[in-house]
């Protein structure tokens, strides 16, 4: 497909046009909202052909060969990335066949894994004649997608009844194996919000299409297993591998790390000790793992070298360079694939195959050049590469060890040899001559990859280790060269599988130690595109061979980068932040130099919950230090966060209606939201509406969401209403006292309880006549929230419904009344979920 543009990559003149206009092209395609008819993609494909054919026929010369070559290289980049998206969106999940039972055969296609509540898998689907997975509804054969993500639990949930069912035990599953399953299915939607994880974009990348669970219940079909297939061996390996090593190894932080770093398998990884390696700077060497690869190769590459230069019958059949450079490449590819071949591993034996390829033809082209294809190479795979983090650190972090390693070799080399010819053939001094190069070539390389990499690291994640330098140069050649070769070999010989044990407790004890040391990491808030480019570009200013009054330039954006902070409200005026939690409350307010958290969203799982997954980095990325978390009531999908939210933040008071023996108070003693509680803060007021005191005595005791708590924020002008998930008899309450009723006034309404049939009457919603009214609810969630007569009622009203499932985070400020901007709408991509 790229042949003609590789073709003219080997041509001096026109190369490098070629390879930035194809990498043009993929980021223009990659912007688009929205995708275009395949026929404009032809069309683009066929224009960028007739450029080339002009190209060819050399009848035009200097920049206009350039301008067209490079012109059409964006047209072909363009409409080819456009068309493959094109081809894969055709096998989407119908929207029809969402929340309903679908009887689906296919094959386990890769390690299960275990949660507290089941299993999560990946099913490939079994395809029919057309080339699409077929499945059952109601006996009917229907097209699905051919990979999906499916969750098998231990219980359900009715939403006629509108109460918890059991459903059957999962099995103990196993790669390869065959099932017929009932499956409820839907499109891929996860939470967006200001610098999250891309659920979305990262299934879009994963080929997945569609996610489910099994419909494993008393009245539904009965899950069948049909047979063991060999259809994923190298899944089947991994799993018994993965199974071996939580059986022979007792350790259990020794057995996750050697569990991630040879099957790949990185939710073996405690929460904790993922802090940890995040506070060192050495979770590449597990989570992005193409530095991790590309010691692996390097080192590799440099035993085969060592190996093959003592037969000279070997250097005379293939040069020792090219037996390593190839056997290195082989290695690492081998590792990488039965670590599991993640996206970031592709990427990077790609990146390498680029680079030894470019040296076994002898291609004496120059740095640039060679980071440009290479580059090029990786996204003309996958083009959607080009939008995570986990390209660029691994392209810049490959092409510097690429580069660090021919100057570590040949400083070696030098060095060794003038010591040598001083002490007229010393073996020992000529030995220690080239050990103190390569050391110090190897610190140089070092530092060099910490300081290139810095900028990228504060850019996409907002934190860098200052101790990132020491530990690495501990973590990477023990963790390449000792920990992973005895990991790897134990699978043959699971006694190595002890010494691996001890390396990795030797390593946990240093990360803990650099970890602990006082600012171990610098936190910064992540700063828009342009300025955390401009840093980078700075910082690589920095680094460059130049005169120090040019190199100094690249300071300003730097320093520009680490002063710069997020925007905040002015006084007087605030600004409400709904997060998108799924079916959870959470919404941040802030005041100019002050700020409240609303609630904190649900828990997911015994491992994974709102505060953890969305408000920590939300907070951290918009520099955010808590005054007060307002906790509405007991329920989960209020207070499921509230323990992450706590522990980072214990600066911030607590205000909540829990009771005194509620496990929160064991973290922080609260203090109750009773009516009439007022304070201010830059100039805008904060009340409290509901309950009043006498509520928590009241015999017998209230639920949960009767003592809900209602906050209401306003600076005079505008208001907002935070009801939490009261019910029709605290909104008539409300309504009918006379202190009260003048108060319920708002441009804003956060609906109670997600738009619940309970809640939101007629009587209420007059007297607050919110312009916009905010639903946090999950999609397709098992509740129905926001109820159809809810949703009529507000509709009736002329108000402005925002529904966080269609949304995303929803942002609205005082200043500007009359919007409310919806991060999904704002920054909506074609991948992204389009919910009906």
């Amino acid at each position: 497909m790229y042949a003609t543009a590789l073709r003219l990559a080997v041509w001096p003149r026109t190369g490098g046009a070629v390879g930035l206009g194809l990498m043009a092209g993929m980021a223009l395609q990659l912007q688009q909202a929205t995708l275009s008819a395949p026929a404009v993609y032809a069309a683009f494909v066929l224009l960028a052909l007739v450029g080339y054919a002009w190209v060819a026929s050399k009848k035009i010369v200097g920049l206009w060969r350039h301008g067209v070559a490079g012109l059409s290289a964006v047209a072909l980049a363009w409409g080819v990335t456009g068309l493959r998206a094109v081809l894969f969106m055709s096998q989407a999940l119908a929207p029809a066949l969402e929340g309903r039972d679908i009887l689906v055969t296919g094959v386990v296609a890769d390690m299960p894994q275990a949660t507290e509540s089941g299993l999560r898998f990946r099913l490939r689907v079994d395809a029919g004649e057309s080339g699409a997975g077929v499945a059952l509804l109601d006996g009917t054969p229907v097209s699905v997608p051919r990979l999906l993500d499916v969750g098998w639990y231990t219980t359900g949930f009715n939403l006629q009844t509108q109460t918890p069912e059991l459903q059957r035990t999962p099995p103990a599953l196993r790669a390869g194996q065959r099932w017929q399953l009932p499956l409820r299915l839907k499109a891929p939607h996860g939470g967006i919000n200001p610098h999250g994880f891309d659920y979305e974009l990262y299934l879009w990348t994963q080929g997945v299409q569609a996610t489910g669970y099994v419909r494993a219940t008393v009245s539904s079909p009965v899950p069948l297993l049909m047979e063991q297939t060999t259809a994923a061996p190298v899944a089947q390996l991994r799993q018994w591998v993965r199974d071996r090593i939580q059986t022979r190894v007792t350790d259990p932080r020794s057995a996750g790390l050697l569990t991630a770093l040879v099957v790949g398998d990185q939710r073996a990884i405690e929460r904790s000790d993922w802090d940890v390696f995040r506070a060192t700077g050495i979770s590449h060497l597990v989570s992005i793992s193409g530095l991790h690869i590309t010691m692996f190769a390097w080192a590799a590459t440099w035993l085969v070298r060592r190996g093959w230069r003592t037969s000279a019958r070997l250097c005379q059949w293939v040069p020792a360079s090219h037996a390593a450079w190839g056997m290195g490449l082989l290695l690492a590819t081998a590792y990488a694939v039965f670590s599991g071949w993640g996206v970031p591993a592709q990427r990077t034996c790609l990146m390498l195959a680029m680079v030894v390829l470019l040296r076994l033809q002898g291609a004496r082209w120059p740095w640039p050049w060679v980071a440009l294809w290479a580059a090029v190479g990786v996204l003309l795979w996958d083009p959607w590469a080009m939008l995570q983090p986990g390209f660029w650190l691994s392209f810049v972090a490959v092409m510097l060890l690429f580069a660090a390693g021919d100057a570590t070799n040949s400083g070696a080399a030098s060095a060794g040899d003038t010591r040598a010819g001083g002490l007229k053939g010393s073996t020992l001094e000529r030995g220690w001559a080239r050990l103190r190069a390569g050391a110090v070539a190897m610190w140089r390389e070092q530092w060099l990859i910490t300081l290139a990499l810095a900028p990228l690291v504060l850019l996409w994640f907002g934190q860098v280790s200052l101790v990132g330098l020491l530990a690495n140069v501990v973590a990477i050649p023990w963790v390449t060269l000792v920990v992973t070769p005895l990991g790897l070999l134990g699978v043959v010989w699971p006694a190595l599988w002890t010494a691996a044990t001890g390396a990795v407790v030797l390593l946990y004890a240093a990360m803990d130690a650099l970890a602990a040391v006082p600012y171990a990491a610098l936190s910064l808030p992540l700063p828009p595109l342009v300025p955390g480019v401009l840093a980078a570009l700075g910082a690589a200013l920095l680094l460059m061979p130049l005169p120090r009054a040019l190199r100094m330039v690249g300071l300003v954006p730097v320093l520009a980068l680490l002063l710069w902070r997020p925007p905040v409200p002015e006084p007087g005026e605030f600004s409400l932040l709904a997060a998108d939690v799924g079916q959870g409350n959470a919404v941040l307010v802030q005041t100019a130099r002050h700020a409240l958290l609303f609630d904190a969203g649900p828990r997911y799982s015994l491992e994974s919950d709102a505060g953890n997954r969305v408000l920590l980095p939300l907070l951290k990325a918009l520099d955010v230090r808590l005054d007060t978390v307002l906790l509405s009531h007991r329920d989960i999908d209020h207070v499921g966060g509230a323990p992450a939210v706590l522990m980072m933040q214990p600066q911030a008071a607590l205000l909540s209606s829990l009771e005194p023996q509620h496990t929160l108070q064991q973290l922080r003693a609260s203090q109750r939201c009773e009516s009439g509680m007022r304070w201010q803060w830059d100039g805008v007021d904060f009340e409290v509406l509901h309950p009043d005191a006498a509520d928590y005595e009241a015999e017998p005791a209230p639920k949960a969401n009767a003592l809900s708590c209602v906050l209401r924020i306003s600076n005079g002008r505008q208001a907002a209403l935070l009801a939490g998930d009261i019910e029709a008899a605290q909104e008539q309450r409300l309504v009918d006292d006379p202190a009260m009723r003048p108060l319920l006034r708002a441009d804003v309404l956060l609906v109670p309880h997600h738009g619940s049939k309970t809640s939101s009457t007629d009587a209420f919603l007059r007297a607050v006549q919110p312009r916009h009214a905010l639903v946090q609810a999950g999609y397709r969630n098992r509740y129905g929230h926001p109820a159809a007569p809810v949703v009529a009622r507000y509709e009736a009203l002329g108000t402005h419904l925002v529904l966080s499932p269609r949304c995303g985070a929803a942002r609205w400020h005082s200043a500007e009344p009359q919007n409310v901007a919806c991060m999904r709408e704002d920054e909506r991509h074609y991948w992204a979920h389009d919910v009906p």
